[in-house]
């Protein structure tokens, strides 16, 4: 499958947000040793599954190739005892203008972070989209915010790539 979508970071809430579906998360990327691992053990929900993520093109991250194995509950359990790097965060599903944003509220080493993705049917449908209010800049591109790199990482860790887009950590969400 290929995922087209833009990563932006939260300027603020967008307005409803505690109204939408939520769901608590956690991602186990593999191997620990990795500088920016892309295969992902998911907790999901109820839902396990196994997820390797690839650029295309080096150098749009824009476009990826995606492939998922859904997993049971005990082929996770024992998948993820193997050592590798953790990201806590809830994500909400929220509607805006007919599309849905997955927005991720990151919790434990990395709470303050907030990022708003889009995913998109089409190249021109992505190009198209305008940021959105409730958003600060897009950081599709930028690697420091991708999962497998954020992945073991702390807030500390990356405020220096954040202060450069003057974000603002965001609490109590």
């Amino acid at each position: 499958m290929i995922e087209l979508e833009r990563t932006y970071l939260a300027k603020r809430p967008p307005e409803g947000l505690s109204d939408a579906p939520s769901k608590e998360m956690l991602d186990i990327y593999l191997p620990v040793i990795a500088r920016h691992p892309v295969l992902r053990l998911r907790k999901n929900g109820d839902r396990y599954e196994m997820t390797k993520k690839t650029q295309l093109t080096e150098a749009d991250s824009s476009r990826m190739e995606e492939q998922t194995i859904r997993l049971s509950e005990e082929e996770y359990a024992a998948l993820s005892s193997v050592p590798g790097k953790r990201v806590d965060k809830v994500r909400y599903r929220y509607g805006y203008e007919g599309l849905t944003a997955e927005v991720d509220v990151f919790a434990a080493a990395l709470e303050g972070l907030v990022l708003v993705d889009f995913e998109f049917e089409t190249e021109a449908e992505k190009d198209a989209f305008p940021m959105p209010d409730f958003c600060l800049s897009e950081v599709t591109q930028e690697e420091f915010i991708a999962g497998g790199f954020l992945a073991g990482k702390t807030y500390d860790d990356i405020a220096p790539d954040l202060k450069r887009f003057g974000y603002t950590r965001l609490f109590g969400l």
